[in-house]
């Protein structure tokens, strides 16, 4: 994602209440927050080796 471009809506005092992003701003966040999400509940797994990926991959016919 390049640089937010937000726009502010503002209260009677001009104290900001809202944002307003463009909708692909606002999607790209949405997926990030997903990908933070998947990251975080992962965090505990163990890792694969990248040899055996490459084991099943082609076990599975699909390297």
């Amino acid at each position: 994602m390049e640089k937010l471009h937000p726009q502010f809506l503002l209260d009677e005092s001009g104290k900001k209440k809202s944002v307003m992003l463009p909708i692909e701003d606002y999607e790209e966040l949405l997926e990030d927050i997903h990908d933070l999400a998947v990251v975080a509940e992962r965090k505990d797994e163990s890792a694969i080796h990248f040899e055996n990926i490459k084991k099943r991959l082609k076990a599975d016919g699909l390297l």
